[in-house]
Parts: C-alpha cells; structure tokens; sequence
C-alpha cells in the first residue's frame, strides 16, 4: 500500500527533465540584460547608502532586488509590497529589539536566548501584520529578525529604508523593459 502523502510530496520534488529552464533559452538575451540591470542597479543602491556593517540588514535588499526584478508582475514586487513590506518589518523588529532591551536585566535568560526568542516572536509578528495589512514581501521578515538578533542605531533604519525606496524605484522606472523571468 501506498502512502498517499508522501507520492505527492515526491511529486512536487520530481526531477523534471531540464536543468536549464526552456524559457531561458528561447530569451536568453533578456534574461543577461534584466540580470546585469540589476547588478548594476544594486551597485548603484550600495554606493549610495556608502554602507558595509550590518550586513544582514543590507543583505535582504538583495533578496528583494531578485523579487523586484526577476518577477516585475508579480504583486510581492509592487511598490507597497516592497516598501510597506520593509516598513513593517523595520518597526517590528525595532520594536521587538527594544523590549529585548527592556527585558534584560528582568529576564532569568541570558541575552541570546532571549533576542532568539523574541526574534522568532518578531518573524511571526511580522508576517501577521504584513497578510493583514497587504504588505507581504519575505525579505521585510528578514529585516525585522535582523533588527531583534544585531545591534542597531537609526542610521541602520535609514539605509534599510532608503535602498528599499530605491530599489522600488528604480524598478517602477525600469518596469516597461523588464519581464518576469520566474
């Protein structure tokens, strides 16, 4: 006897037949092009922020940008998905960072354990806030954990935010020449 749950887990898991995706090959120009775009646009953002410490905070803006880019359409790459995705996050997981603050000296944990806590505390959160308000961008979750479990200071808001901004923006003004490559 079979068992069902796992035939179909071992279904979605299938090897297909293809390593390279057929749609590459028949636009494999567009694909080099979109995908040197946003190297460049990444570059671009990072020279502008000037910014090279917390760099799990700076990371997700790459995840973003191959959100933003790779899937153009999709409705997690709209602007209010990305920057209202970043902005819940940023204020969760500030927020959540400063009870962690707060809770110090009160808490029979010590620190880590207590920022792995209510980091994950955060990531929940976070993901609740953002279905409720429409806002869902997988790398904002990101961004909140980053504040719970790193040390911050406002700067580190202002450049998490700004490349965001920028990223949104440089893919609105770029969104006629771009195309989904998911």
């Amino acid at each position: 006897m079979r068992f069902a749950p796992w035939a179909r887990i071992k279904r979605r898991f299938a090897f297909d037949g293809h390593f390279i995706d057929p749609r590459f090959v028949r636009n494999r120009r567009r694909y080099l092009l979109q995908c040197a775009f946003v190297s460049g646009a990444m570059a671009g953002v990072l020279l502008l922020l000037d910014t090279f410490y917390q760099t799990v905070l700076i990371a997700a803006l790459g995840a973003s940008s191959f959100v933003a880019f790779a899937a153009p359409s999709m409705r997690v790459s709209r602007p209010r998905c990305l920057i209202g995705g970043y902005l819940v996050g940023t204020l969760v997981g500030c927020g959540v960072s400063m009870l962690v603050a707060a809770t110090g000296g009160f808490m029979t944990l010590d620190s880590r354990s207590v920022r792995i806590v209510l980091g994950a505390l955060a990531v929940g959160i976070t993901m609740l806030v953002m279905v409720t308000t429409d806002t869902e961008h997988p790398p904002g979750v990101a961004v909140a954990l980053g504040f719970v479990l790193s040390d911050w200071e406002l700067s580190t808001v202002a450049a998490v935010l700004t490349g965001i901004v920028a990223i949104s923006v440089i893919k609105e003004l770029a969104r006629e020449h771009l195309i989904d490559l998911l």
